[in-house]
């Protein structure tokens, strides 16, 4: 089959195949996914699909089959989730993190990337230095100023802490 023949057998055959498996399946959007995955498997074999062999059988046939798949593939997954107990409440993250977090959104992106990857992700100032594409002294340098940025900023709210405590310990 030529590519121009495919097209034409592609026009016609389309809609004919999509109302059959729209009756099969019970889904429109789902009927003209299986047709056209079946007519994308056909293209491949185009040259082997003659008209005397019944092309349009041989792609309703796949397309039957893609459905199929698709209907059993959801069916595991509905069984999945119905054996499945809903996930607990994951408890947010704790004080010290969220600080942490504030922190670090206050520097610089060169030194809050050079902080996480060496201290979080745990990379080597090397390994840190090809990642971001900056020499080992720019790393070592933005390592030091952030880790100093950092204190200052956890300071501030560490000495604003224990006047919190006070308040919450006072009742």
């Amino acid at each position: 089959m030529t590519e121009d023949e495919f097209d034409a057998f592609y026009a016609a055959a389309f809609p004919r195949l999509t109302g059959q498996l729209y009756a099969f399946t019970g889904d429109l959007g789902e009927a003209q996914d299986v047709v056209q995955e079946a007519f994308v498997r056909a293209w491949d074999r185009r040259h082997k699909l003659l008209a005397d062999e019944a092309p349009e059988a041989w792609l309703r046939t796949v397309a039957m089959r893609l459905a199929v798949s698709r209907w059993r593939r959801a069916r595991r997954w509905l069984e999945l989730v119905r054996h499945t107990p809903p996930p607990e409440s994951t408890p947010g993250p704790g004080p010290d993190r969220t600080a942490l977090v504030s922190a670090l959104r206050l520097l610089p992106e060169a030194q809050r990337m050079a902080v996480v990857l060496h201290h979080l992700c745990d990379l080597t100032v090397e390994q840190v230095a090809s990642e971001t594409g900056a020499p080992v002294g720019t790393v070592k340098a933005r390592l030091s100023r952030g880790r100093a940025a950092l204190a200052r900023h956890l300071a501030v709210d560490e000495a604003e802490e224990p006047a919190w405590r006070e308040r919450g310990r006072v009742g």
